[in-house]
């Protein structure tokens, strides 16, 4: 799921004319060797906290069906994850990084959602929203200063994205429906006499169990006549 949700932001972004600039869309950790090799403006978006989302996590299971209606499968419900990013512009300049981030800035806050058209592999399976927030408040994760402490970096200018996205649950295969039904058989009334042919409980379309059953309907005796009662009126 993570590097779906990748190259969802990678498509976002590439959209908004950074790839037609010549622009360089990469997931990147930027650390010191790392600005050091840049030769071309780039936008990196480092993906550096992962987190549950606990308080949507779902119970239960659903089914799934193949093309004729059966029952294949059951799949546990999809569990969320908050995937929180640090997006820097590199250039030569900083009016030219921050030109960069601002073109960035625009595109992210128009959108809530990663649209659905950008979506790939089990995110678009799924059909489920993928949330987005650029630049909010109340974003749980490490602050930025943090962050760049620990890859070695000067801080600079960034953006803190976050995606609320789903990950899609187990699937369990079931055993195949039945289609030839059940025998019944019955044990011998007493001892040393033969036990009764067993017989097939009536399926829809089964095949022909031959001796040992059948599939049609029984010939059964006529009822016997009712014994007339005591006070019966006659007919």
């Amino acid at each position: 799921m993570i590097h779906e949700v990748d190259e969802g932001l990678r498509r976002l972004l590439a959209g908004s004319g950074l790839e037609a600039s010549g622009v360089d869309v990469v997931f990147d950790a930027p650390t010191r060797d790392w600005a050091a090799r840049r030769s071309a403006p780039t936008v990196c978006v480092f993906l550096y906290d992962i987190r549950e989302d606990a308080l949507r996590r779902g119970t239960g299971a659903g089914e799934v069906y193949d093309e004729d209606g059966h029952l294949v499968a059951r799949r546990s419900p999809p569990r969320w994850f908050q995937l929180t990013y640090l997006v820097t512009a590199w250039a030569s300049r900083p009016q030219d990084e921050h030109r960069l981030l601002s073109q960035v800035l625009g595109t992210l806050v128009a959108h809530d959602v990663l649209p659905s058209g950008l979506l790939t592999g089990s995110l678009a399976e799924l059909g489920l929203t993928v949330g987005l927030d650029t630049a909010g408040t109340g974003m749980d994760a490490p602050a930025a200063a943090d962050v760049w402490s620990a890859l070695g970096g000067e801080l600079k200018a960034s953006l803190g994205v976050q995606v609320r996205a789903p990950l899609a649950g187990v699937t369990k295969a079931v055993a195949p429906p039945v289609t030839e039904g059940l025998v019944v058989r019955s044990a011998a009334a007493r001892e040393g006499a033969e036990a009764s042919p067993g017989r097939r409980l009536r399926y829809t379309e089964a095949s022909d169990p031959g001796p040992d059953g059948f599939t049609g309907p029984r010939e059964r005796p006529p009822a016997p006549a009712r014994r007339r009662r005591k006070g019966d009126r006659q007919p």
